[in-house]
């Protein structure tokens, strides 16, 4: 019998996968640590991913 694996999720085509970053705002604080900010991918929203469309969600609700 064969394995059954499931499908690699889908890559964010407009961050490659790479959905979150540390920029740094220059300077440091009272403490000497670095200010920084952390940027989202706007498209998947941090994740990473695409999510797959089912049938339903292309057709939109039915009655």
């Amino acid at each position: 019998m064969t394995h059954r694996t499931t499908p690699p999720p889908r890559i964010c085509p407009n961050c490659d996968g790479h959905a979150s970053a540390a920029i740094t705002l220059g300077g440091r604080d009272a403490q000497g640590n670095r200010r920084t900010i952390t940027a989202y991918c706007p498209a998947c929203h941090g994740t990473g991913t695409t999510h797959r469309r089912t049938r339903s969600n292309r057709e939109g609700a039915r009655a």
